[in-house]
């Protein structure tokens, strides 16, 4: 009998994940009318990055080692999005007079500054950042998101320790 959890189906839990962590976001933008932020957008960067290498690493379905060098891979994007919803949270608890002022968009801002300064400009934080436009059930979207991430990290972990002799 096959064993109803394997290394290969954690990988495309992971997967998954971040697959329904991103339609959800774009469902929100696109019929929901919930522009991204430039903090949001580089949270789908850390869920798109993750749900690649989770992707990879199930297809590609390696031994121990393997399974360990795609997870730490797949943790380190999800630490990422999660220091990244972090700061989000931070920004959106700020008392009103300390939130930072509004700054030029994203796209304004790659086409005209080197990345350095962007990432700068970026997590200093805007004023369209700290701005709390949806919850569900009193949780926002970065603090959803950080949930998310946190998941995501759980899978890593127990997709490296997974027994070896159960990689089907």
């Amino acid at each position: 009998m096959t064993a109803l959890l394997t290394p290969r189906r954690l990988g495309l839990a992971g997967f998954i994940m971040c697959v329904f962590a991103m339609a959800s976001a774009l469902y929100l933008q696109h019929f929901g009318g919930l522009d991204p932020c430039p903090l949001c957008t580089f949270q789908r960067v850390g869920f798109v990055s993750a749900g690649l290498i989770f992707l990879v690493g199930a297809l590609h379905n390696p031994g121990i080692i393997g399974r360990r060098i795609y997870a730490a891979l797949a943790g380190i994007c999800a630490l990422y999005g999660a220091a990244v919803a972090g700061r989000h949270i931070w920004l959106q608890n700020l008392p009103a007079d300390k939130v930072p002022e509004c700054g030029p968009g994203l796209d304004y801002m790659l086409d005209v500054f080197p990345m350095r300064d962007v990432l700068a400009m970026v997590f200093s934080g805007s004023g369209e950042c700290a701005d709390i436009d949806w919850t569900f059930l009193g949780i926002t979207l970065p603090e959803l998101a950080l949930l998310g991430f946190a998941a995501l990290l759980v899978t890593t972990i127990a997709w490296a320790v997974w027994p070896a002799h159960q990689n089907a």
